[in-house]
């Protein structure tokens, strides 16, 4: 109950910030904005300020913003006309839709750069256990020692470790670590092993038998490095997301993987128990992916959209209502089957664990 809580909370305050992307470029820009909704459905709250009525929903699981002349079709006394969506130019157009997406993204990026400045925990690179038979008991490595470096690389966190050894399947290296105050030099070779990466995918890597003490050091970033960790932080995740995308369309990343509003219950569930940094990751990690399923070009999207105003710039005259209407229609099929893949898998693996 506590995990169905705090996804709904997560969720409605992302639908929030994304609608409120939406809702600040349109008064910004002057077109009038008839409503901004959290939530579909009966209305379980509402409040009329100026021109504009704000909702609270029943459903949870999206928002809009109603917007003065949306519909080209709609029709709009003339004194309204001047902030009529449909009668702005066409970059007005986009940038309204454009800035749902970017509050997402730009969100992410204030969330993390809170984060590091407030402190991320770094695993140190301290061996707590040695395998028997490995390649790291036969270099002579012992439980206790800090690695300091490899191959002169100074090594600061135990994922610095992990990534050269990982890197260097079958090569010597040379290991500096720390015994009793005293540094010792050592030559491991990492033993190439199969290993999956994050999509799943084969690859060699090297393994040299050690297993981390689980000691951490907390870092923090003075403020102009906590916000460029917060803008790498989100490229990265955007990268990700899209290689994640395509390797499911490749079906190198098998449709099962998709999953909906059942499995962010239950991840959003585990990263409470965490703690409050990794729920803050988890929350900007899910914002960057609800912009960027916002930008696909898919009728009833920003994206979708977005793609129009393309190719109403193109073309110079706006994608006919008839052709709208049919599109918005496919697009509707998709999304709807996305969501019954989405829910089907989800079921499925509350079943499996079940099992």
């Amino acid at each position: 109950m506590g995990g169905l809580l705090v996804a709904i909370i997560l969720l409605g305050v992302l639908i929030f910030i994304h609608e409120l992307g939406h809702f600040l470029a349109a008064r910004m820009l002057g077109v009038g904005v008839e409503r901004f909704s959290i939530g579909f459905g009966p209305k379980l709250w509402s409040v009329k300020r100026g021109d504009t009525e704000y909702v609270l929903a029943l459903v949870p699981l999206g928002g809009y913003v109603k917007l003065l002349g949306e519909d080209p079709e709609e029709a709009v006394e003339e004194v309204d006309r001047e902030r009529s969506f449909s009668h702005k130019p066409l970059w007005v157009r986009t940038t309204v839709v454009a800035a749902g997406p970017f509050f997402n993204l730009l969100f992410a990026v204030v969330v993390m750069t809170g984060v590091y400045l407030w402190g991320v925990p770094i695993l140190k690179p301290v061996v707590g256990q040695v395998v028997a038979g490995s390649p790291a008991e036969r270099a002579g490595l012992k439980a206790g020692d800090f690695i300091v470096s490899i191959e002169g690389k100074k090594i600061e966190s135990w994922g610095d470790l992990a990534a050269v050894v990982q890197k260097n399947p079958g090569k010597p290296l040379k290991v500096v670590v720390k015994r009793e105050g005293e540094q010792v030099t050592l030559t491991v070779v990492p033993k190439p092993q199969e290993a999956r990466t994050i999509f799943g995918e084969k690859r060699i890597v090297g393994k040299v038998g050690i297993v981390a003490a689980g000691t951490y050091r907390i870092e923090r970033a003075n403020p102009f490095m906590a916000l460029v960790r917060g803008v790498e932080y989100t490229v990265n995740m955007v990268y990700l997301t899209l290689v994640g995308i395509v390797k499911i369309l490749q079906r190198v990343v098998p449709a099962k993987s998709v999953g909906g509003p059942i499995l962010i219950v239950q991840m959003a569930s585990k990263q409470v128990k965490s703690g409050l940094i990794n729920l803050l990751t988890f929350m900007a990690f899910i914002s960057i992916n609800l912009g960027i399923i916002n930008l696909f070009p898919i009728p009833i999207l920003d994206g979708g959209h977005l793609l129009f105003f393309t190719i109403e710039g193109v073309r110079g005259k706006p994608v006919s209502t008839r052709t709208r209407e049919v599109a918005q229609q496919v697009g509707l099929a998709i999304i709807i089957a996305i969501m019954v893949l989405a829910f089907y898998n989800d079921i499925g693996r509350l079943i499996g664990r079940g099992k």
